[in-house]
């Protein structure tokens, strides 16, 4: 009975109300075998987000939470979320919201006791039109049906599994850096007295903007190129880049921009590199505005082909305008292409390496019966509804990629990302909640059979830790500060970094910048709490060996022990 209270103490309600945003008209209703139901009114509720006060009926479970975690809740219940109607309309109406929504209404089920998607697919947009805004307390208020029943043994065994894997998640993380701080530990290179590649590079750089125009695919691609210059006599005494200059393609996440790496693009063409930043229209920051207004249909799957073709087609007009346009004329080395890219665009340049769709992953894994914590999955089974073919989305241009937060487990799989056969570097953050770093990027890379590869991992970064604050019109969707992560600025300079030691190494065949890619070289830059750690190799054995064979069951997708055969 102790342990049945402790569970129904207010740090469950709020991780509940959290994680779903209503759970009743009139009344929450748990039940919660073999002890009985449960209730609490949203009344109460609504007067503690008010005024503070607890009555009677919430005190059975305010009485059983910490002064820290009421002052949390009532700060989630007083939140107004601004959000219009025709945005949360959109997103429940898209495949993956469909997909959400239905997933929410296991746990959260109508007073008959059935799955609640319609009603809270409802309340959500009721609330949203409402002029007190979308709140939880509102959208309670909104629920088409007087109580809201929680499937309370189903949400116990997901916040169970849920602790679980962040526990195995953090086993894995602190393994890791322990590895890379054993290794840092023989290293004898002196740091301090090496170049500091998170500064500038010594070259000036021009931008140039064009506007491409595929007509075979009605595509129209923005692309911003970073071009080195070498009026500058300061390059006398660094006999690196001359032009033709090594070019190096950088590819953004969904919902963004080519102004998310502005940052990296001038910082590697301070350092003699040629950048293209485009963007890819199909889901880009603009598309999704059109979308959220209700002026363009979600993101099509063939999205995991165009983006890949998107950069194999800028390849090509840069190859033609090079040999027509002053400007470019002889500036541009297409022996020496490297690419990066976030998220998204890790996948798309993953593919560009050579790694292949796994459509018979795809075909077995993705069905609307998992439960699983790794959001990207959502948009990884989108490219099950792809015909089925051989996709030619290699470029053997591109000798040499950095794929930071991508997401690959499922829509590549082991089989697609062993294609690879060129230098990568994968990096992740270990708060990473939409590409989790043990399934998106430590065990694929474990995949890779390149010798020449990198896990850059990133204590306490999260999704979004490496992309640039957006622009004031670009900013479709805000992000709360707490999915930001600490200080973002270090998190640029470790890539501003290991971007010019990798590309140097692996593009240009520089042995001198190999000691940047080493454990050690973390270890100096490294700033807390975005502690940096490298390792140059991690087999299956030892990545199983660290990971318990003991994962919940209800997260097959999620589970990174091998498939059986």
């Amino acid at each position: 009975m102790k342990k049945f209270l402790r569970y129904l103490g207010l740090g469950l309600l709020s991780t509940f109300l959290t994680s779903t945003p209503g759970l009743a008209a009139e009344r929450i209703s748990f039940f919660y075998p073999p002890f009985g139901e449960f209730s609490l009114s949203v009344d109460s509720l609504e007067t503690f987000a008010k005024v503070g006060k607890i009555d009677q009926d919430f005190s059975f479970y305010a009485s059983r939470a910490t002064p820290q975690q009421l002052a949390q809740l009532r700060d989630l219940l007083q939140q107004r979320f601004n959000i219009t109607p025709t945005l949360v309309s959109q997103v429940t109406y898209s495949p993956i919201g469909e997909e959400v929504v239905q997933q929410l209404g296991k746990l959260l089920l109508t007073e008959s006791r059935q799955n609640g998607f319609y009603a809270i697919r409802a309340s959500l947009i009721l609330a949203a039109a409402d002029r007190e805004g979308l709140t939880v307390v509102n959208l309670l208020r909104k629920f088409p049906s007087n109580t809201m029943r929680v499937n309370f043994t189903e949400g116990l065994r997901i916040v169970d599994d849920l602790s679980q894997l962040l526990k195995k998640k953090d086993e894995v993380v602190a393994s890791l850096q322990k590895e890379a701080i054993a290794q840092a530990a023989n290293s004898t290179v002196d740091f301090s007295k090496q170049p500091d590649l998170r500064s500038p590079g010594k070259f000036r750089w021009q931008k140039k903007s064009l506007e491409l125009n595929d007509v075979s695919r009605s595509r129209r691609l923005p692309v911003d190129i970073y071009l080195p210059t070498t009026q500058n006599s300061e390059l006398t005494d660094q006999n690196s880049q001359s032009p033709p200059f090594p070019l190096i393609v950088i590819s953004h996440g969904l919902a963004s921009d080519r102004s998310t790496f502005v940052y990296l693009a001038e910082h590697l063409a301070s350092y003699g590199f040629a950048v293209a930043v485009l963007e890819h229209p199909g889901s880009n920051a603009k598309r999704f505005q059109q979308y959220f207004a209700g002026l363009a249909s979600p993101p099509e799957p063939e999205e995991f082909i165009n983006r890949p073709l998107d950069i194999k087609y800028l390849l090509d007009e840069l190859q033609r305008l090079e040999k027509s346009d002053p400007t470019l004329h002889r500036k541009l080395n297409f022996q020496q292409v490297g690419a990066i890219g976030q998220s998204f665009g890790g996948y798309t340049v993953l593919t560009l390496a050579g790694a292949t769709i796994n459509f018979e992953r795809l075909r077995q894994d993705c069905n609307t019966n998992y439960s699983s914590f790794n959001l990207s999955l959502l948009l990884q089974c989108e490219a099950s509804k792809l015909p089925q073919k051989n996709y030619q989305l290699k470029d053997d241009r591109i000798k040499a990629i950095m794929a930071i937060n991508p997401i690959d487990s499922l829509v590549l799989g082991e089989g697609g990302v062993s294609q690879i056969k060129m230098p990568v570097m994968l990096v992740a953050g270990s708060q990473d909640i939409f590409a989790p770093p043990v399934f998106e990027q430590i065990r694929p890379f474990t995949w890779l059979s390149d010798p020449n590869k990198y896990l850059a991992l990133i204590e306490n970064a999260t999704h979004f830790s490496a992309i640039a604050e957006p622009t004031p019109e670009n900013d479709i969707l805000p992000v709360p500060p707490a999915l930001l992560g600490p200080d973002r600025d270090a998190v640029y300079s470790y890539l501003n970094a290991l971007s010019v030691a990798f590309m140097e190494t692996h593009l240009l065949n520089r042995p001198e910048y190999r000691s940047y890619l080493q454990p050690s070289y973390a270890t100096f830059i490294s700033k807390e709490p975005l502690n940096l750690s490298i390792l140059q190799s991690l087999s299956v054995a030892q990545f199983n060996q660290i990971w318990s064979a003991s994962i919940p069951q209800s997260t097959k997708l999620s589970n990174p022990q091998p498939t059986p055969r």
